[in-house]
């Protein structure tokens, strides 16, 4: 299947409907609104917002928030459910990662739920390993990090 990928401005339309239909899915998988440890990003916190399209149709998205000098962070990757399994996943986290390689970034750290068992099995499977809970994670119950050197 053909996408497009492209760098978008946080506030991009499409991306906010992205991230309003992450916020429902996991509310609906956590029974809850509070599933968020340490609170949502802001644009501010941002680095890079990527937007993927399939015929004019916004289809996932995915972004990265620096930690330090050498470390970023994936923040709402999610791809639609008619999408999944296409491999757009793949290719948004391998976009993001390239845009850390091209600004210097070397390492790639993730915080997913523990009632995101695909969410963990999909980051598994594209070589990121499991770490200990860091930054406003640690002491969370239901967070999982995980972590990929480039």
């Amino acid at each position: 299947m053909s996408w497009t990928i492209e760098e978008r401005s946080w506030d991009d339309a499409a991306g906010v409907a992205l991230r309003a239909a992450q916020r429902a899915e996991l509310d609906e998988r956590y029974g809850c609104d509070d599933h968020e440890p340490g609170g949502a990003p802001v644009a501010g916190e941002i680095d890079v917002f990527l937007v993927a399209s399939r015929g004019g149709e916004a289809v996932g998205c995915g972004a990265l928030r620096r930690l330090d000098e050498h470390s970023v962070e994936v923040k709402r990757m999610f791809v639609t459910p008619a999408s999944r399994g296409s491999g757009v996943a793949t290719a948004i986290l391998r976009a993001l990662e390239d845009a850390a390689k091209q600004r210097g970034w070397t390492t790639v750290r993730l915080e997913t739920g523990t009632e995101q068992p695909d969410a963990i099995r999909f980051y598994e499977r594209e070589g990121y390993r499991e770490i200990p809970l860091y930054g406003k994670y640690v002491g969370s119950p239901i967070s999982r990090c995980f972590e990929r050197r480039l």
